[in-house]
């Protein structure tokens, strides 16, 4: 049975349980055959590293310094799953929690020290709850513009480093200020208290019709094209039916985007701001998405001087 990849699932899905007793780790003596109660080992060049239930280290004679709770994450995690260590180890980190992950066939294990183990699993059981969405707060604006950066790091056509800030965290920066600015359409994705996704909308027009323009949309590189985006725009759709907007327009991949229901705009007879960017400039027509329009998209100010 192939084990779960995407990070959303994961999360959502993980169970934490702590195994009775403490546990150790400990360099086994060199040439000595194993025996005893081990639980996991790992070979090294320098020698054999045990882990076992404290008392049967004693019970061996072994020393040990670090003493630690096993916390399996009871969810079948692809082996190669992204993000789900990272995730867990920021949560704990940000809580002040050291972490050591030992990675089996069916599931991911956490040895955490003895005396956190309460704190840990209150941690790991709030990040079980899932990735956070929620409203983006003035005080979060230098993460959210950060994380902007690291996610147009690279240029997707050469593949190479951008040198200096990329537009995209610019532009963000001016959304920000402008007044075209709907703070209700500024969504953040936390994971574990830490910002790993963002999307804004903000005032568009199409005519006198008032409309969205959604972008930019980022997420920590490192979790990319685990759900989180997907995420986001769905999160950003349900907000604008909520608040009775007629429709989101963006420019993006028509490989991607049409799966949340974005359509070329032109027909739905609304002009692309570049005739050049053709079926790339899409629309999510909502449900009081009038008939009849016709015109060009106008996005926000800051968008006119890119």
């Amino acid at each position: 049975m192939a084990g779960e990849s995407d990070l959303t699932t994961l999360l959502t899905s993980m169970r934490p349980v702590v195994r009775d007793g403490d546990y150790v780790y400990a360099l086994w003596p060199h040439g000595k055959p194993l025996e005893g109660h081990i639980e996991a080992a790992v070979r090294e060049a320098e020698g054999l590293t045990v882990v076992l239930h404290r008392e049967e280290a004693e019970r061996l004679g072994l020393s040990y310094d670090f003493v630690a709770a096993w916390i399996t994450l009871q969810i079948h995690s692809a082996l190669e799953a992204v993000g789900l260590t990272a995730a867990v180890s920021s949560a704990l980190t940000t809580a002040g929690i050291s972490c050591n992950v030992l990675a089996g066939f069916h599931h991911d294990h956490l040895l955490v020290p003895a005396a956190e183990r309460g704190h840990a699993m209150e941690v790991l059981q709030r990040l079980s709850q899932g990735l956070v969405l929620r409203t983006e707060k003035p005080a979060d604006r230098e993460e959210v513009l950060d994380l902007t950066a690291s996610a147009f790091s690279i240029n997707p056509v050469t593949g190479l480093p951008i040198e200096g800030t990329p537009a995209e965290a610019k532009l963000l920066r001016e959304l920000f200020d402008c007044d075209e600015y709907l703070p209700e359409f500024s969504v953040v994705a936390e994971i574990g208290g830490e910002i790993v996704g963002h999307i804004i909308s903000t005032r568009a027009r199409v005519g006198n019709l008032d409309v969205l323009g959604l972008g930019p949309i980022s997420v920590q590189p490192h979790l990319q094209r685990r759900g989180i985006g997907s995420a986001l725009l769905r999160e950003t759709a349900r907000r604008a039916e909520d608040a009775g907007e007629p429709g989101i327009a963006l420019l993006g991949s028509t490989e991607y985007y049409p799966r949340f229901g974005y359509l070329p705009a032109s027909t739905l007879g609304v002009t692309a701001p570049d005739p050049a960017w053709g079926d790339h400039f899409q629309l999510l027509p909502l449900k009081t998405w009038p008939d009849g329009v016709s015109g060009t998209f106008r996005y926000a100010a800051p968008f006119q001087t890119l």
